[in-house]
């Protein structure tokens, strides 16, 4: 607080702002991962619809392709669920999510990626 002082004439005002700003950046990631979650459930209803036509016989080729790729997200989702139960999560699923871009891995499912443009 010293410090604010010092380089602010209206300390309490920038603490109120970055409050607000903090709050607000936390809301739009909630709502990012809000639409991204929602987005994986859609796709998994149609990966089980998918996999039911497939007992019965009528699905195709490229149909049982997507599902198959929704299943292999859903395995990335529970492979990161296991860093989730260790100590430190919030820092170390960041850092192996970086990681695994520099080597060019996608460790979080495809709904969490932003579509190239």
């Amino acid at each position: 607080m010293k410090h604010l002082k010092q380089f602010h004439k209206a300390p309490m005002r920038v603490l109120k702002l970055n409050h607000k700003r903090i709050k607000l950046r936390f809301r739009w990631s909630m709502i990012k991962l809000k639409i991204a979650l929602a987005q994986e459930k859609k796709e998994t209803k149609e990966m089980l619809s998918i996999y039911a036509k497939v007992t019965k016989g009528g699905a195709s080729k490229d149909e049982i392709c997507t599902a198959n790729k929704q299943f292999l997200d859903i395995l990335k989702g529970l492979g990161l669920g296991v860093f989730a139960v260790l100590p430190f999560a919030p820092i170390t699923i960041p850092i192996l999510v970086k990681l695994a871009k520099i080597v060019g891995v996608e460790l979080l499912p495809s709904s969490f990626y932003q579509p190239k443009k």
